[in-house]
Order: C-alpha cells, then sequence, then structure tokens
C-alpha cells in the first residue's frame, strides 16, 4: 500500500516536552527536520530548549490542539498517557502515530493484560480489582505474594503497593490513590529483558536486540546490551515484541519489558509505544538509535539499520547522580547525555551516560 513520505524540511508534532521528546527532536534535527512540542507548561523544558516551536496549552483547549495539528506535517508522542480523546481531535487535521487504538491498550494495564493474553502471549497471574473486598478476593486466587498497582498513570514504582503474607489489603488499595487497580502476582525470574521494535507505515520492522535490566528504588539504573541470556530466549523476547507491535498495527517504536523465567521462556510485564529508557544506549552502540527509528517511522521513510557497532552499558543519572557531570565528561570513553531540566529532585531522571565494550 502507498504511503506518505515526508520529506525533510517537513515538521514533526511532539505531545509531550520531556527528554525522549528532547532527543527525538534532536535525532530528527539530524535528518533535517523540525520538531513543534505541545504541551501544558512546556516552556524552557527539555524538548522546548531543542525544538524549532513551542505550544503551551492544556490537552483540553480544542482550539490550540487544531491550530497545533494544521502547523505540522505529522504528530507523534513522547508519553503514551496523552488522552486518547486529544489523538482522535489531532487526527482530523492531520496523522498521528501510534494512533487513539494503541493508546487505549497502552493506557490500562488491564487492558494491555488482556490484549497480549488474547494474542496467547503469557503474562505473571492477575486479577482486576475495584475495592479492597477484590484485592482480597484476588490474593485469595493468585497467592499471598502480589503486586497491587492502578490500572492508569503510575511509573517508576508510583501508584503500587507491595502485598506479602500478613499485608492488610485495605492499606494497599488507600496506598495506590486509585479507584481501579490490577492485582499482579509474583513470578520467579532469573532477569528482566526489554526489547525495542519499530514498525514503519509498510509494515516493515526492525529490532534492536534484547537487553538486560536492573532496577533500584523501583527506577530502571542499568541497562546491558546486549542480554546475557540464551540466544532462544532472545529470539523469543524479540518475536514478542514484533507480535504484539503487529497486532496494534503499530507505527512508530514500541518497548515491550519481559520477565525471563528459569526455563528460558519470557512473560511479557509491560510496553510503552515509544522510545524507552532501556534503548537509550541505542545512541552511542547503534548505527540507527531508537530517536532515529521514531522519526523514520512516523516520517514514511525507511527504517534504519539496528546493528550494534559495540557492546554497551547505559547507567541511569537519578538525582544528585547528575551532579557527577564533571567526572564523567573526563572519564575516557564515557558518552554523557545530559537531559536539561533545571531542578534536581530525588528520583528524577536527569541525564544517563553509556559506556561502550568490543562486541561479544
Amino acid at each position: 500500500m502507498a504511503h506518505r513520505i515526508l520529506p525533510p524540511g517537513s515538521t514533526i508534532g511532539m505531545l509531550g516536552d520531556g527528554q525522549l521528546g528532547r532527543m527525538t527532536a534532536l535525532a530528527a534535527a539530524r535528518l533535517g527536520y523540525k520538531t513543534h512540542v505541545y504541551a501544558p507548561g512546556s516552556e524552557g523544558s527539555p524538548c522546548a530548549q531543542v525544538a524549532a516551536a513551542v505550544t503551551s496549552a492544556g490537552w483540553d483547549d480544542l482550539d490550540a490542539l487544531e491550530a497545533f495539528a494544521r502547523s505540522v506535517d505529522v504528530v507523534t508522542l513522547e508519553w503514551e498517557n496523552v488522552p486518547v480523546a486529544v489523538v482522535e481531535h489531532l487526527g482530523r487535521f492531520t496523522p498521528v502515530h501510534p494512533g487513539g487504538q494503541v493508546l487505549s491498550v497502552a493506557q490500562d494495564r488491564v487492558e494491555e493484560k488482556s490484549f497480549v493474553n488474547a494474542l496467547g502471549i503469557g503474562t505473571a497471574p492477575w486479577r482486576a480489582a475495584r475495592s479492597a473486598d477484590e484485592v482480597v478476593k484476588a490474593v485469595a486466587e493468585i497467592g499471598p505474594r502480589c503486586i497491587l498497582k492502578s490500572t492508569r498513570l503510575g511509573y517508576d514504582g508510583k501508584g503500587q503497593a507491595r502485598i506479602e503474607p500478613g499485608s492488610d489489603p485495605a492499606e494497599a488499595w488507600a496506598a495506590i490513590g486509585s479507584d481501579a487497580g490490577i492485582v499482579e502476582g509474583f513470578v520467579s525470574f532469573t532477569c528482566e529483558v526489554s526489547v525495542i521494535v519499530a514498525r514503519g507505515l509498510d509494515g516493515r520492522m526492525a529490532a534492536y536486540p534484547a537487553v538486560e535490566n536492573r532496577h533500584k528504588d523501583g527506577i530502571l539504573d542499568k541497562t546491558i546490551a546486549p542480554a546475557r541470556v540464551p540466544a532462544e530466549t532472545a529470539a523469543e523476547a524479540e518475536r514478542v515484541a514484533r507480535r504484539i507491535a503487529e497486532a496494534l498495527d503499530l507505527v512508530g517504536v514500541l518497548a515491550v519489558e519481559m520477565f525471563v523465567t528459569p526455563d528460558g521462556g519470557v512473560l511479557v510485564n509491560e510496553m510503552a509505544p515509544r522510545p524507552h529508557n532501556s534503548g537509550h544506549w541505542t545512541m552511542d552502540a547503534c548505527h540507527s538509535c531508537q530517536f532515529e527509528q521514531l522519526v523514520r517511522a512516523v516520517c514514511g521513510l525507511p527504517l534504519g539499520s539496528v546493528e550494534r557497532v559495540a557492546d554497551a552499558e547505559m547507567e541511569n543519572l537519578i538525582g544528585a547522580d547528575a551532579d557527577r557531570w564533571p567526572a564523567l565528561m573526563a572519564e575516557p570513553g564515557a558518552r554523557l547525555h545530559l537531559y536539561g531540566k533545571a531542578e534536581s529532585r530525588p528520583g528524577r531522571k536527569m541525564g544517563h551516560v553509556t559506556r561502550l565494550h568490543p562486541r561479544s
């Protein structure tokens, strides 16, 4: 099927103004594209600092959204929790990738798990819950060690509460601060991996190798590329990511996080239809990074090569970690990326550093 190819000089609309938008805008500029960012309160934000144009307006400002849509050639996003109604409204005036049907799945953990399971792909055992009593029932069915999450929003450990034997489900329910939750059973796993797959307007896909993720306090701490798992496990993780992207009819990039079970299988944990923290290593270690792939996909260009030129370890700089920038700049081989955030806070992602190693 023929699709529209946007030439260099076109303008990409970006919903969201954080570091993912910033790095996408930088990748777009290298290919000759401009970026117009739209987000509430976006003046001086990481993405606004490098964008050609900025619209600071609310998600409910229909006039501002229409004007934004008419000023760009395509719209994409750096945050999957943009209201679906916003995406549908923008789509009346210009193409939006990924579309509302993708976001409706990705924004709700129950919808997400149901979608994945319907494809025959495994997840941890789970139950939906809308009250403390339903949490009690879910724990009785799944087992005494669970994690309760809000179905919407919540990331980097937010909106979550662990449930252990003897825990009070009512306290856990109150802790997540939501009227809709999902109870997920703990599973035995050897590590967590993720795969980022790009899919273009023509349906062609390109997947980066599976990487290993290590977390600290619920936030990604380090990513090791490639993952130190059997080749069969890495291949299965890639197959799963490709299957989900195809079933979503995604245009853009999709990150799928998975648990590796002791027998070498994989269980899907979460997915995000946008560039992902665990893909930052591709900026320094691959021919085409995840941000360039997003630009290529939404502009109708051929996808770039995902071949890595080196193995890599990416370390997040959280809060005061970014104060190490002088030492990191002096470290031979360290590749430092700072996000331009004015204020450092505990738990806030301020940048990352990538270290390359000879390809294994």
